[in-house]
C-alpha cells in the first residue's frame, strides 16, 4: 500500500496549537496514549495490523520541509521558537506500541514526552482508518459511494436547502482515504453556497494546499494533562490550570476554549470574566447542543459579555441537518461554526469506523475526562474516575 501518511503537516491544527504551547511549558510531560476501537463488530487482521506498523514506520520517516516550517511561521500565533524545534522534531517509532492483543485484534500505546505522543494520535487513527477499508472492502466501490454522496451534500448546500452559517471540515482521524478528504475540501473549496460558508479545514497538509484557513485550537488533552498531571493539583480546578497556562501562551489569540473536559457545569466555574472575555468563544463536544448553547449564552449574559460577539463552534457527531436546526435556533444571539467531521469524510455504503486515542496517563498518574455524555471518557482506572467526579462533585457543592 502507499504511504498514507506524506507529510507532518498532515495533523490537525490543535497540535501545533497546543504542541507549542506545551513546549513552552510542559516539555517534561510524559504521557501514555491509549487506542481503542468502539465498534463492537470490527475486527483487524494480522495482515491489517502488520499494514498498520509499516505505515507508522513510514510516518516516523518524515521531516519538515522549510517550506512547511515557513507555511507554519506565517500563521500569526506560531512562534520562532517552536518552528525551530519543529526543524529538529521527528516521530520514533520507538515510543508506539502495536500488538494483536487488542479485543478488536488491534491494540496501539505509545509512550513517550507528551510533546512527542501527543504528535503521534491523528496520523495514527488516519493509518488504521485507510488501512482497514482497503483491506477489509472493495476500494473503488467505497470511493464511488464516498463521490456520490459528497455531489448531493454540495447539491443540497448549493441549493440552499441548509443553512450551516460558517462550517469547517474536520474529519482527518476518521476519514476513508487521504485521497477521500482531499477530494471533500477541494470540492467545497470551490464552491460558493448562498446559505453556508466553507472557511477550512483542521488538515494543515489541506489547507496549506488548497489555500483555505487550518482550524483548530485545544483539545481534551490539553485540559486533562494540565489539570492532572502535576499530582499536586486538585483535578476539580483542571480547567483554571488549562485555561491560565493557555491565556499565558497565547494571550487573546487562538481563543477557543473546550468546554467539557470535567463537565461544562464545573468548567464554568473557572469561565469568568477575564477567561469569558480574553476567549472568542468556546466549543461543544457533547451533550445536548441547544442546552449548552443556552447555557453558553446566559452565563455570557450574567457576566455582563454580548453574547453576539462570542464564537458558539459546535464539533459533535454533526450533519448537515443537525447543524442546520441548531444555526436555525441561535440565529442573531451569537456567531455559530461548525465542525464536521466524519459526515464529509467517510460517508460511505458501509458505516464509518469509531476509533478513538485518548492520553491515559501522565507523568505516572491515572488521567480521565468526564463529559457531558456518558460513555465517551476512557480510563484504565475506574478508582480515578471515581476520585475525579469526587472531586467535582465536592466543588461543585461547596466552591460558589
Amino acid at each position: 500500500m502507499h504511504p498514507i501518511i506524506t507529510s507532518l503537516l498532515e495533523t490537525d491544527m490543535y497540535k501545533f496549537s497546543m504542541g507549542q504551547a506545551i513546549y513552552h511549558q510542559f516539555s517534561d510531560y510524559k504521557t501514555t496514549w491509549t487506542f481503542k476501537c468502539r465498534n463492537t463488530d470490527v475486527h483487524f487482521t494480522p495482515e491489517m495490523v502488520e499494514e498498520i506498523r509499516r505505515q507508522v514506520k513510514l510516518f516516523c520517516s518524515l521531516r519538515f520541509t522549510e517550506e512547511e516550517l515557513e507555511y507554519l511561521h506565517s500563521i500569526v500565533w506560531i512562534k520562532g521558537s517552536y518552528v525551530d524545534f519543529l526543524r529538529l522534531w521527528q516521530p520514533r517509532y520507538e515510543d508506539f506500541s502495536i500488538t494483536e492483543d487488542g479485543p478488536s485484534g488491534l491494540s496501539i500505546e505509545t509512550r513517550g514526552t507528551w510533546l512527542n505522543t501527543s504528535m503521534y494520535e491523528i496520523p495514527t487513527l488516519a493509518i488504521v482508518n485507510e488501512v482497514y477499508f482497503r483491506m477489509q472492502y472493495d476500494y473503488d466501490t467505497l470511493m464511488a459511494s464516498f463521490r456520490e454522496k459528497l455531489e448531493e451534500k454540495i447539491g443540497w448546500l448549493k441549493s440552499g436547502r441548509y443553512m450551516l452559517s460558517t462550517f469547517s471540515e474536520f474529519g482527518l482521524r476518521r476519514r476513508l482515504s487521504a485521497e477521500a478528504q482531499e477530494l471533500a475540501v477541494e470540492r467545497l473549496a470551490s464552491e460558493n453556497f448562498p446559505n453556508a460558508r466553507f472557511v477550512g479545514t483542521s488538515n494543515v497538509y489541506l489547507a496549506k494546499k488548497h489555500h483555505v484557513t487550518p482550524v483548530g485550537t485545544m483539545a481534551h488533552e490539553w485540559i486533562m494533562c494540565v489539570g492532572q498531571g502535576n499530582h499536586k493539583h486538585n483535578p476539580a480546578y483542571s480547567n483554571w490550570y488549562a485555561l491560565d497556562a493557555w491565556v499565558k501562551e497565547y494571550g487573546v489569540l487562538n481563543g477557543t476554549a473546550l468546554t467539557d473536559a470535567i463537565t461544562t457545569d464545573c468548567f464554568l466555574r473557572d469561565f469568568q470574566l477575564t477567561y469569558a472575555t480574553l476567549f472568542s468563544g468556546v466549543r461543544h463536544d457533547s451533550g445536548d447542543p441547544i442546552e449548552w448553547g443556552e447555557k453558553m449564552l446566559a452565563h455570557y449574559a450574567k457576566l455582563g459579555i454580548d453574547g453576539t460577539q462570542k464564537t458558539l463552534l459546535f464539533s459533535d457527531s454533526l450533519n448537515f441537518e443537525r447543524a442546520n436546526v441548531i444555526a436555525e435556533h441561535f440565529a442573531g444571539r451569537a456567531k455559530v461554526a461548525f465542525g464536521i467531521g466524519t459526515y464529509i469524510s467517510n460517508d460511505t455504503c458501509v458505516p464509518a469506523l469509531n476509533i478513538v486515542m485518548k492520553t491515559t496517563a501522565c507523568n505516572g498518574m491515572d488521567v480521565a475526562k468526564i463529559s457531558d455524555t456518558s460513555g465517551k471518557g476512557m480510563c484504565k482506572n475506574p478508582e480515578y474516575v471515581e476520585y475525579l467526579q469526587r472531586c467535582i462533585n465536592w466543588r461543585m457543592e461547596h466552591d460558589r
